[in-house]
């Protein structure tokens, strides 16, 4: 994997997938299944558009030899600004979308969806459904020494304390310090990550972390790995920085072990969709992955429950 503008505050830490168009395209024209993956089945990764290709990157090393779907359901960004209703609903569409071509798992790579509809993806799916708020608390439970740990993400991230309430469940004494940073977001898809306009917006979000005695600080959007440069710098060494998908991975990697599904002989590799055109998500994806995305195609998703299926429409662009 080459090399990417990756930001050196991170905690820790393929293009073509070999797949043919018409394997991809294979859920349509039949009733919504959730089959019980195989080892060399693919897994499903979604975002609601691009930075979920921050998780995605952080998968794809620790599962070299795992075949990988990524949706970006860029038709309908952001999530993190509509209802639990709303994002819900996209969720279960995104969803049947992996599920008719056979994914043995998803990984929900959005904060957003992770706190509002991951216990219902995990009622209507039967393959495992991992998020990355639970991961994301996990990692940020063990790292905390002084028992007070900031998190910042979406507004509906944030406002569905999702992550409280998983902090709390690890550690009921744990004090927990929230803040939304939304304009994060478009910072990191203009690259402006490491200017006077992303360190004058640090400081502008994080002065009230700054003085609460954090030494945690969960990112709780997939977008903010970009900024963890101006985000370290601000804060000072001493508040160590978690990234959830790294976290993901590990678990991820762990599940399928234990069922025997970890894939050590694939030829490994990702394939991206999106709902959208696939220009911007093309140019701009190489800025999360890490490496060029190389192509995408476009898909309209159905409403969950109607009589229509997911199609492909032929709008693949190359980078």
């Amino acid at each position: 994997m080459s090399g990417g503008p990756w930001p050196s505050w991170r905690l820790c830490a393929k293009s073509s997938s070999g797949m043919t168009r018409k394997q991809l395209a294979g859920g349509q024209g039949r009733r919504v299944a959730a089959p019980v993956g195989g080892l060399d089945s693919p897994i499903g990764v979604f975002d609601s558009g691009i930075g979920g290709l921050t998780v995605l990157r952080a998968l794809t090393q620790a599962m070299p030899r795992e075949q990988f779907l990524y949706l970006g359901d860029t038709a309908r960004v952001p999530y993190g600004s509509k209802s639990a209703e709303v994002v819900t609903s996209y969720a279960l569409e995104v969803a049947d979308f992996f599920l008719e071509r056979g994914v043995k798992m998803l990984v929900v790579a959005c904060n957003s969806t992770s706190a509002l509809a991951l216990d219902a993806l995990r009622a209507h799916a039967t393959v495992p459904v991992i998020g990355v708020v639970e991961a994301g608390a996990r990692a940020a439970a063990r790292a905390t020494r002084n028992g007070r740990v900031g998190v910042i993400g979406t507004e509906a991230t944030i406002a569905s304390g999702a992550y409280p309430r998983a902090l709390r469940s690890l550690d009921r004494e744990v004090e927990i310090f929230t803040r939304p940073c939304p304009l994060f977001v478009p910072l990191a898809e203009e690259g402006w990550v490491a200017n006077e306009v992303a360190r004058r917006t640090v400081a502008l979000y994080l002065a009230s972390l700054r003085r609460s005695g954090i030494d945690t600080l969960v990112l709780g959007c997939t977008h903010y790995p970009l900024l963890s440069d101006a985000i370290g710098s601000y804060l000072g060494e001493a508040v160590q920085l978690v990234d959830g998908g790294i976290e993901t991975a590990r678990e991820v990697r762990k599940t399928l072990g234990s069922a025997g599904l970890l894939n050590k002989r694939g030829p490994g590799g990702a394939s991206f969709f999106v709902t959208d055109v696939p220009e911007r998500f093309v140019r701009v994806g190489e800025r999360f992955y890490g490496e060029s995305v190389g192509s995408a195609v476009r898909v309209v998703l159905r409403e969950t429950g109607s009589a229509g299926k997911s199609t492909l429409r032929a709008a693949r662009t190359s980078g």
